[in-house]
């Protein structure tokens, strides 16, 4: 893990121009090692540093030129607030609340001291307000025990700054310009502060439902996905009267798994899925599900699609090629055997817990018979896929085969394609 001053160094190798980047560095100042949530709750306590930074050194500054020596104790307090402010990022170092108990502590007391020394003219105390949006992004609702006491504090020492603070009772005496322009910037600052607390909440909901639509999607087919929103608590169970289902495994692949052991068998399962998942992104065919070394497909769901079969054998011929060219490439024995079937099927979403999205049916069962009785490197089809694909591929007769479960088969080994599909 990088430390602090790593990090700081390594910023300034950055090049002059590189204004978003080094925003983005100085966001993510002190947050490495924690889960990415927790991450971007730190990122936006730490843009809520740099704010009260410098706000709080305008002040400073302002209060330098006119008058040291008058608003020394005020000018104190805010040099004193800006280095405090400064050094949050380095206190997620000790744990992920250090940061925002730091902020919301020198916070209180800093707003307190101005109203002693200003009065309430000055409208400082309208800064506690940022205490009733402000702890729920940077602390989480997971801690609402330590979020409420701090927004209740927060009012109590809103209300006490204004009755115990009037201007008749100040320890300086600012002149009423001073006055209304440190109530500008203490409107302005609150306004900012509250305005980005609310906007990072929405931003924050927004990523997490952006995220989780995306995993869904990646998980379930599109059309399913949009039904699960509209009407979470609805089954989904559809019948389809016409289908196709492909099975795919790799032939001999436990003795090759244990000739290549476990990583190198699993980068080439990742290999040969990453590329099957791609091939039915291309042809339209809705993945299913992957058992092992076997890859399930399916054409026509979950919607109704036109030449549905088509599309289907025409990925089932192009991840013959693919394991051929992986086969050259990586000079292993890799072959596949693939079975298609097509015919009435049922589909939907089975579990609560890790959920998925199946197909059952007869179709089903024979396309898994198929890839059983297939050979190395053929494609091998009943009669319903053969007539759905006839005039767009080639044919070679494989006579009939006894079905478990079905009975004696006519099947046909799908040769070649004759159109470009």
């Amino acid at each position: 893990m990088p430390s602090f001053l790593q990090q700081a160094v390594s910023a300034w190798r950055l090049p002059p121009s590189s204004f978003g980047r080094t925003l983005v560095w100085l966001s993510e100042l002190g947050t490495a090692g924690y889960p990415p949530e927790v991450v971007r709750r730190l990122k936006i306590l730490n843009m809520i540093a740099y704010l009260i930074a410098v706000s709080t050194l305008v002040y400073a500054v302002q209060h330098s030129f006119l008058n040291y020596e008058k608003y020394e104790p005020v000018i104190l307090i805010n040099y004193a607030l800006v280095t405090l402010a400064v050094i949050v990022p380095l206190s997620h170092r000790i744990n992920e609340i250090a940061g925002g108990l730091i902020i919301v502590g020198v916070q209180y007391l800093a707003q307190v001291g101005f109203a002693a020394y200003l009065g309430r003219s000055t409208g400082v105390q309208l800064h506690f307000f940022v205490a009733a949006a402000a702890p729920f992004v940077v602390l989480g609702l997971k801690r609402m025990w330590l979020i409420l006491p701090i927004i209740l504090i927060g009012l109590a020492l809103h209300l006490f700054c204004w009755f115990w603070f009037p201007q008749s009772v100040a320890v300086i005496e600012a002149e009423a310009a001073m006055l209304d322009s440190i109530y500008v910037q203490a409107t302005i600052t609150t306004f900012a502060l509250i305005g980005a607390s609310v906007y990072y909440a929405f931003k924050l909901t927004e990523n997490a439902k952006a995220e989780t639509e995306a995993l869904l999607r990646n998980i379930l087919p599109g059309s399913i996905v949009e039904r699960l929103q509209a009407r979470p608590a609805e089954a989904i169970a559809d019948t389809f009267p016409d289908a196709t289902i492909l099975f795919a495994d790799i032939s001999g692949f436990v003795p090759l798994a244990r000739s290549l052991g476990a990583v190198r068998t699993v980068g080439l399962l990742n290999t040969l899925v990453t590329e099957f998942d791609d091939l039915a992104q291309r042809h339209g065919v809705e993945k299913i599900k992957t058992i092992g070394d076997a890859y399930m497909a399916a054409s026509g769901l979950p919607e109704a699609t036109p030449g549905h079969t088509v599309r289907l054998a025409a990925m089932a011929v192009d991840m013959q090629s693919a394991v051929e060219r992986l086969r050259r490439d990586m000079a292993l024995d890799l072959n596949i055997r693939i079975g298609i079937a097509s015919g009435p099927v049922m589909a939907g979403i089975i579990g609560r817990q890790k959920f998925t999205y199946d197909v059952w049916g007869d179709a089903v069962n024979l396309a898994a018979r198929l890839e059983g009785l297939s050979q190395r490197g053929r494609i091998l089809v009943c009669p319903r896929t053969r007539g759905l694909l006839e005039g767009a591929f080639t044919f070679e007769d494989h006579g009939k085969v006894e079905v478990k479960g079905i009975g004696e088969v006519a099947t046909w080994f799908l040769a070649a394609r004759k159109t470009a599909v």
